[in-house]
């Protein structure tokens, strides 16, 4: 509308001459008709005309509406000849054509303005939402006290960049100072003078005319400079060094970029377009997100130098990295990885279990869930850990996906290791067993020998009772080493009542109660479900429960096991009137070879401390939990937890 108004205005100041008026073949006379000559007739005309061809700019866009704005034009010029030609009139072709002239450049104009804006508002968010919280001071101090160690430093200065002038934002003096110089204005000023110098030539500049060795060194970023660091050694300045200090530099250099960054907030964006100052931000907001790029790329690095395997993969599967590590346990060269996805990748480690990678990543992306498993290379001898999970954007509050990660390591030592380990606990409780049969054998025959003296006989027994005690430590050391083994394999469930089970060890524990003068009675619940369950295990569990319960509980005191359902799991319960256990022992009771020891008692030497670290390794493996509640002086009552059917 804007470029029709124009146009028409044009027209009626008569800065739009007419194109055609050569070709009339016939001067126009008073009897002829000057078509749409009415003012108001040629501005409604003609702003209707820019609306027209605005509206099919902003629906199709200048690249798929250009060829019909050519016909247009090519109508309306043939027009107006022909109108010149016969009628000898004017149909405002050069007020048209410079109102649709004039609406196209407004339209791309305004496109491009919207455009720059989303850019820049992209570009300042990115830049500033990613800056670390560590400020530029503080990392520049940093480099200079590690620069200190690495030199025989005198002082090092950083200057920034201001305006065409430097600042000095960071220092730090060495160890090792020379004496005062009287000249200090002038060291100085010839200090500037160097890195001038030094950010002219883009190269770092020596000075050993004054008496000193003084080293400036450009802070470049992008080809661009930010400052300069100046440097005094005490020592002359060596060759091999300059690396070192360039390498700094562009480290300083990032810093300040940023920093300077940071404190040049944006003012408004509705003229960034048109705005020297405004473009230059978004060169330093490019600047900023390349160092932020380059020091990404140096912490990504670091996965270079680790035992494990890691590749990393953006949603689409293309590899964005991939370690040596992975490669050497794929098999493949960093060539060949160029042209493979995440799965062509996964394919090298397929096995019996791990046979379709695809399954175990749609997993991993639809329910957000990592994948773990072992990959068991029988022909190799290699058995290795694989883990997928899914990679997530921590800048954003909805944490949204961003890539998937595949993480290997070699457990073929640690199995052999754990093989090893097994097989010398399996071996040393044979070999302890063998003897320890034949101690107690014997100890027992001699036991019931009437011709042994009293005092021989007493010794007889001691030997035999210790002798049943290790056997009892070894089996149940046995059963938990058995548990916790890694490739253990899974335990005989079956259907399993557990207030059975407790029936069951109540009558086969009430000689020992009754011996001890302990009152152990069950308190049944009605309808308990069955738990997948092995019955031996369980019942062990429940045996080792009941057991320290009666041992550890005064005369003429009631112990009592109960069972009761709880939402979707079944409880089992042991509680006695007994000593109770302290509160710092409290978490610690279920730890193998643990024992409390209670003040003014003596050490219960018939307690191997395997007991309850049985019962809750049996329990964990049947998916459940265990629980103490316990009070010293007055009781305690164990619990265990396993699911219903």
């Amino acid at each position: 509308m804007f470029a029709g108004l124009v146009a028409y205005a044009c027209w009626r100041l008569g800065a739009l001459p007419e194109i055609f008026p050569r070709f009339a073949f016939a001067p126009p006379t008073s009897d002829s008709v000057e078509l749409l000559g009415s003012a108001p007739l040629a501005a409604v005309v003609i702003v209707i005309y820019s609306i027209v061809i605005g509206v099919a700019l902003n629906r199709f866009g200048l690249r798929r509406s250009w060829s019909y704005l050519l016909f247009g034009v090519a109508i309306a010029c043939s027009a107006s000849l022909m109108s010149a030609h016969f009628l000898g009139t004017s149909l405002l072709t050069v007020a048209l054509l410079f109102s649709a002239g004039l609406t196209i450049l407004l339209i791309q104009v305004s496109r491009l303005w919207r455009v720059d804006r989303a850019v820049t508002r992209t570009l300042f968010t990115s830049a500033t939402g990613r800056q670390q919280e560590t400020g530029a001071n503080t990392r520049l101090m940093s480099g200079l006290r590690l620069l200190n160690t690495m030199l025989p430093l005198n002082e090092a200065i950083v200057f920034q960049c201001v305006d065409g002038s430097f600042e000095a934002v960071a220092r730090v003096k060495g160890t090792s100072q020379s004496a005062p110089d009287t000249k200090r204005n002038s060291v100085w000023r010839e200090g500037i003078m160097l890195c001038e110098r030094a950010v002219s030539t883009g190269q770092l500049v020596s000075d050993t005319t004054k008496g000193g060795h003084t080293v400036a060194v450009p802070l470049l970023h992008e080809r661009e400079a930010a400052g300069a660091l100046l440097i005094r050694l005490v020592t002359e300045f060596s060759a091999d060094d300059k690396s070192l200090l360039e390498a700094i530099g562009s480290q300083f250099a990032r810093n300040l970029k940023r920093e300077s960054f940071s404190h040049n907030r944006a003012r408004s964006q509705s003229l960034a377009y048109f705005s020297q100052g405004a473009n230059q931000r978004k060169l330093d907001a490019l600047n900023v997100l390349t160092a932020l790029t380059v020091e990404q790329r140096c912490e990504a690095s670091t996965l270079d130098h680790i035992e494990d395997g890691v590749a990393i993969a953006y949603l689409d599967g293309t590899l964005a990295l991939v370690n040596p590590t992975l490669l050497g346990f794929a098999g493949l060269t960093s060539e060949k990885v160029q042209s493979l996805d995440l799965f062509g990748l996964l394919d090298n480690f397929r096995t019996d279990i791990f046979d379709e990678p695809e399954i175990a990543v749609r997993r991993v992306l639809q329910t957000g869930i990592g994948y773990e498993g072992d990959l068991n290379f029988n022909h190799k001898n290699q058995m290795l850990n694989l883990r997928l999970s899914l990679l997530r954007d921590p800048h954003t509050d909805a944490k949204e996906p961003i890539g998937i990660a595949a993480y290997i390591r070699d457990l073929t030592r640690a199995k052999e290791y754990e093989k090893l380990k097994s097989d010398m606990i399996s071996l040393m409780s044979h070999e302890l067993r063998t003897p320890l049969t034949s101690i107690n054998g014997f100890a027992e025959l001699l036991t019931a020998d009437d011709s042994i003296p009293a005092s021989a006989r007493e010794f007889v027994t001691i030997i035999a009772n210790e002798s049943q005690r290790m056997s009892r430590m070894i089996n149940t050391f046995l059963a938990v080493t058995q548990l916790e083994r890694k490739d253990k394999q899974e335990v005989l469930k079956i259907p399993l009542r557990l207030d059975e089970v407790v029936r069951e060890t109540i009558s086969s524990m009430q000689p020992f109660a009754k011996k001890k003068r302990i009152r152990l009675v069950e308190q049944p619940a009605s309808r308990i479900p069955p738990v997948a369950a092995d019955k031996s295990l369980i019942t062990q569990a429940v045996k080792n429960l009941v057991n320290n319960a009666i041992k550890y509980s005064p005369e003429r005191t009631t112990v009592t096991v109960s069972t009761a359902l709880e939402a979707e799991a079944v409880r089992v319960c042991v509680e006695d009137r007994g000593y109770g256990i302290p509160a710092e022992a409290k978490e610690r009771v279920w730890d193998k070879f643990y024992r409390v020891v209670r003040e003014g008692q003596e050490k219960d030497e018939e307690s191997t401390g395997l007991g309850l670290s049985f019962v809750r390794e049996v329990v964990e493996q049947h998916g459940g939990h265990v629980e103490l509640d316990t009070e010293e002086g007055r009781g305690s009552k164990f619990s265990f937890t396993l699911p219903r059917l």
